[in-house]
């Protein structure tokens, strides 16, 4: 069995295949389609995506002309990080699912807690207004999960004691040497399921000479040890590729890590030299 079938459970009982496809920094168009085609025609039956990634349109004709069951198919978006409005927020959703042209979402969350281009901005009133929108989508039945991404603790802090609907993940940078531990535990501790996002920090751990080492020691790729690394520790990868190639490469993940190297992975200081960090995260 595949471990693109594998699911993990939210709270609220619904079931989320433990990897996904990630479609940052591909470019609506062929790019887009192509790559979701080219994963689902491989096995993934997750796919990533957000407004703010501008390729909604093309990852959802991909869904539709795949031929696969919708409902065999745990499609994600995201609020865009600069929306911290209630009716934004709403506005925001009804567009995503204009441009996504499906019946339905399966997981929509915050993208982040502060505007991308004012990284650190205090934004607790508008978290919570905009999350008041995300509880009423939820309500209709229109995305079966809620969450949010790049929360730090005092973000949860905030949100958790005054929302209806808890949040069901949080997506975070998370990788060999960068497991945001703190913030991690504090997710998990409140039911929120990782979600690891640029699990092989967008290429530059791939030759970090402690990963190459265990990599080889199990004959597989870096990329693949560091993608099944996330889950031996219970957290859900989000590798993102555009040729064929590495598409499939990346789901040959039928392999397991032993707990002593697990433990020399998770002792590792940063796989790469820190530069693409979230600054309020770590």
């Amino acid at each position: 069995m595949s471990v693109l079938t594998e699911t993990y459970t939210l709270t609220n009982g619904v079931k989320i295949p433990k990897v996904a496809f990630g479609t940052w920094q591909i470019p609506n168009g062929e790019p887009a389609y192509n790559s979701v085609k080219v994963a689902l025609e491989n096995g993934y039956r997750h796919i990533d995506t957000a407004k703010a990634y501008g390729n909604e349109k093309s990852v959802g004709q991909a869904i539709r002309d795949s031929g696969i069951d919708r409902k065999d198919i745990f499609v994600t978006s995201k609020l865009p990080a600069e929306i911290k409005t209630y009716e934004g927020a709403l506005k925001a959703f009804d567009e995503t699912m204009a441009d996504l042209d499906i019946d339905y979402l399966d997981l929509y969350i915050i993208h982040a807690p502060w505007p991308w281009g004012e990284i650190g901005k205090n934004c607790d009133q508008g978290n919570l207004d905009a999350w008041r929108a995300l509880e009423e989508v939820y309500a209709s039945g229109r995305v079966r999960a809620i969450g949010v991404s790049n929360f730090a603790v005092r973000d949860l802090e905030n949100l958790l004691p005054n929302a209806k609907v808890k949040p069901m993940v949080n997506q975070i940078q998370y990788y060999v040497g960068f497991t945001e531990p703190k913030i991690t535990k504090y997710s998990e501790d409140n039911g929120l399921l990782i979600v690891a996002y640029s699990p092989l920090a967008t290429g530059r751990m791939l030759t970090n000479e402690h990963v190459v080492a265990i990599a080889k020691k199990y004959d597989v790729t870096t990329a693949q040890l560091a993608i099944r690394f996330c889950i031996e520790n219970g957290a859900l990868p989000l590798p993102k590729a555009v040729t064929p190639a590495h598409i499939v490469s990346n789901k040959e993940l039928d392999f397991t890590i032993s707990a002593e190297d697990m433990a020399v992975l998770n002792s590792l200081a940063d796989t790469t030299n820190g530069s693409n960090h979230n600054p309020t995260q770590g």
